[in-house]
């Protein structure tokens, strides 16, 4: 899984539980929330506007309900899970729970918009779809919030964000992204679509993997896409750090996504239309 810099410069993750509403003076009732799965933590900040609070708190447990199928399903980590057995050979595809389908669809579909620089079915030990499922997992938490009525939300999925609404009422969320060369600094701050993901080298080093090669190697330190769904952000940024400034036309022949690589000298290269404020 791609290491990821995005920070909200709105929301403090602030809970290890969920805590009850805030009274901001401002903004309103505020729900905030931290969930371990996934071998990450997942933050969401809610803001309720006229929502039942109580339905607030129970759209929040299904969101975490969400994750936590998505990580018995697609972990490559758990020897048991579905995603696993198809690795080894020990489950046939359709013996696989219906959403693994749905994803390796999404999967064939980014690899093709990536122009092949996300590919899963090129990653060792077998087929690896992690790159996208973060971001899938975290659009489906997120409408299980929208459908509840709540004015506002964002679910930061190991620094992957999908949002919706704003901090404010006509005010969108503004996103940072961390410089990869000085993690303590932004580099930009960015207006979210609906989703902005992150991959970079900040703390791992060059990790991911080029699908054209089989080797770890990348060709810029950090790659942010935003658009409007998190799963293809998602996918897109690991297969554009991996693609560099060269993968840029890629992602702009997108519909709705936008992007841009931080290089090692620091240098930004961004496609014409991405939402940046500074």
């Amino acid at each position: 899984m791609a290491k990821t810099g995005t920070l909200t410069r709105d929301s403090p993750w602030a809970a290890d539980a969920a805590t009850p509403s805030e009274a901001d003076p401002v903004t309103g009732p505020v729900l905030r929330h931290v969930h371990a799965v996934m071998g990450t933590m997942v933050s969401f900040d809610v803001r309720l506007g006229d929502a039942n609070p109580a339905a607030a708190h129970l759209a929040l447990a299904r969101a975490c309900a969400r994750l936590d199928r998505a990580d018995a399903v697609f972990s490559t980590w758990k020897p048991n899970s579905p995603m696993s057995l198809l690795r080894r050979n020990a489950m046939a595809p359709d013996e696989a729970p219906a959403e693994v389908a749905k994803v390796l669809e999404l999967c064939d579909l980014a690899r093709e918009l990536s122009g092949g620089w996300f590919d899963p079915w090129r990653m060792p030990g077998g087929i690896d779809p992690t790159g996208l499922v973060k971001g899938w997992a975290a659009d489906r938490a997120l409408d299980e919030l929208r459908a509840s009525g709540v004015r506002a939300a964002i679910v930061s999925a190991g620094g992957d964000l999908a949002t919706f609404g704003g901090p404010e009422p006509g005010s969108p969320w503004r996103i940072g992204v961390r410089d990869p060369r000085a993690i303590d600094k932004i580099a930009c701050i960015l207006e979210s679509p609906g989703a902005v993901a992150t991959s970079g080298c900040y703390e791992r080093g060059s990790h991911v993997i080029d699908p054209r090669t089989g080797r770890a190697e990348t060709r810029c330190e950090s790659a942010t896409v935003t658009g409007p769904e998190l799963w293809l952000a998602d996918a897109l940024a690991t297969g554009l750090l991996v693609a560099g400034e060269a993968g840029l036309a890629l992602i702009e022949a997108v519909q709705g996504y936008e992007a841009c690589v931080i290089s090692e000298t620091g240098s930004i290269t961004m496609t014409g239309s991405l939402p940046i404020t500074r």
